[in-house]
């Protein structure tokens, strides 16, 4: 009796905890507060008062701000935006999926040296392979397209994923492949039948961190679009800023809350599957 007081007791959280993690959060939350509290402001409150509150709610900022001139607004921004970022993700965790595959399940010749050449591309700085890349995608003429990030995404280039899957398939008993191979099923039907479904958490953390990233990147795009009707919503937004002399922050702050939104809901949809795929490969047995 005592031992499962003792349990339930240990189980339990203490008002203190729930207290330290609640200030933590509101001040974690505040930069977002205050954006979305921004864009109901003028430029005047913005800069020359410390209240948190507008003097009154308007929503004119959100609808000056969409329409960008005459003839584009950000809905091709946010089409733009969603688009290379779903088919990078969807192509780097296919891509990256079956690399860790081969590395984790395979003898292949010279693997240890490939393996130990993809660990060594996780220290090399974004700033040293940019301008190869780009001289690269310009010889091949597909400067100012998505395709340089489908590119990317295709060929498994960001080792982090890889190397991320591979931990989390090393974990996974090799008996389960044995049966399958017992049953009939080949390397590829062991892939797709056995271990995928099992990879589903490790997924859904690569493809949240990728599409994170391809949403939020700004130097890349940058680099590789110069079309402002391909501009994604990073450079739209630096497009706002350099539109005027006088800069409407609180325009800029609206369009800015619009265009984080699809991550808060995101992350917040899937912060299950994103926990379990960070912490499952972590520990064996």
């Amino acid at each position: 009796m005592k031992r499962t007081h003792k349990l339930h007791k240990r189980g339990q959280i203490s008002p203190v905890a729930y207290v330290i993690v609640l200030i933590i959060g509101v001040v974690m939350l505040f930069p977002i507060l205050w954006m979305f509290l921004a864009s109901f402001k003028t430029n005047a409150e913005i800069f020359g008062s410390t209240r948190l509150l507008p003097s009154h709610f308007s929503f004119q900022a959100y609808r000056d701000g969409w329409n960008v001139n005459g003839r584009i607004t950000y809905a091709t921004f946010f089409k733009n935006s969603l688009m290379m970022s779903i088919i990078t993700t969807l192509l780097t965790v296919v891509s990256s999926s079956l690399v860790a595959y081969g590395f984790a399940r395979f003898q292949f010749p010279l693997k240890k040296l490939l393996f130990a050449a993809l660990i060594g591309s996780l220290m090399l700085p974004s700033a040293v392979i940019m301008i190869p890349r780009y001289t690269l995608f310009n010889r091949m003429g597909l400067i100012n397209s998505y395709w340089p990030f489908y590119l990317q995404g295709l060929l498994a280039v960001n080792a982090f994923f890889v190397y991320m899957l591979i931990q989390f398939i090393r974990s996974l008993p090799r008996e389960l492949d044995e049966s399958a191979y017992i049953d009939g099923c080949n390397e590829f039907g062991v892939f797709c039948r056995i271990l995928l479904p099992l990879l589903k958490p490790a997924l859904f953390s690569a493809g949240l961190f990728q599409f994170m990233w391809t949403y939020n990147d700004y130097t890349n795009v940058l680099i590789y679009i110069n079309s402002v009707k391909k501009y994604t919503l990073s450079l739209a937004l630096k497009l706002s800023l350099d539109a005027e002399s006088v800069v409407q922050w609180n325009k800029v702050m609206a369009m800015s809350c619009l265009s984080v939104l699809p991550l808060i809901i995101l992350f917040f949809s899937a912060q299950k599957y994103f926990v379990e795929g960070i912490t499952a490969g972590a520990v064996k047995g």
